[in-house]
């Protein structure tokens, strides 16, 4: 699984269900931005690029089967529907209409990853390039490189290990004698210039940072959602 960088949206209007299925997904290295409502998903997936979502049936407005409708035309990212509505005719029914997989409520943490892999493998979406795009930002941490509003800003060698590893640690705080260790960097105090750097490459205000923020008394975090 450390290969693994992709970007999966649950949408769930149960936040106990949404929460548990983040927690076995950041376990497994993925990054993972949630939803409430098939509205609230529809927004979100203009702004992201996703590589797969976990997608509940029966919310309030419009269900999971409606939100698949409205943007199979432009959509053409996996779909697994994890619903209560587990009985032959749903799952036909969640199928035909476009979903990719189905998985029924109450599930095991462990299927659900091993779906997700599988499906991942078959529509070739196992993100070898190590590539992640959010909002109006693409990291390339194979080519260095971070474009945002169609500029592009070179990354450094050190910049991608930080990168890299609150990549695949999302939401985790990196201290920065956690930073130091990883870099090999004695003086803590130019951590903070390398991140005030990074800033100036990923926020569109820098002084007022959306993304990678700073936790204080703790250290800095990537924040993808």
């Amino acid at each position: 699984m450390d290969n693994f960088l992709a970007h999966i949206m649950v949408v769930d209007d149960d936040e106990g269900i949404k929460l548990l299925v983040k927690k076995f997904l950041n376990e497994n290295n993925f990054i993972v931005t949630t939803a409430g409502s098939a509205e609230e998903a529809s927004k979100k997936i203009k702004l992201i690029k996703f590589d797969l979502i976990i997608l509940d049936i029966m919310m309030p407005g419009k269900s999971g089967l409606e939100f698949i409708e409205e943007n199979r035309n432009n959509l053409d990212t996996p779909i697994i529907l994890l619903t209560a509505k587990g009985g032959p005719n749903e799952r036909i029914e969640g199928l035909e209409i476009g979903a990719d997989d189905y998985l029924p409520k109450p599930f095991e943490p462990k299927e659900l990853i091993l779906r997700i892999q599988n499906i991942l493998k078959k529509t070739k979406k196992i993100n070898q390039k190590r590539v992640i795009e959010f909002y109006n930002i693409k990291i390339d941490l194979n080519k260095l490189l971070i474009l945002r509003k169609n500029k592009e800003f070179k990354i450094n060698n050190t910049e991608k290990i930080i990168l890299e590893k609150m990549i695949n640690n999302p939401g985790k705080t990196f201290s920065r004698e956690n930073i130091s260790t990883l870099i090999n960097l004695d003086k803590e105090r130019s951590i903070d210039v390398i991140i005030t750097r990074l800033r100036r490459k990923i926020e569109e205000n820098p002084k007022n940072p959306k993304f990678l923020q700073t936790i204080r008394g703790a250290g800095y975090v990537l924040w993808i959602e």
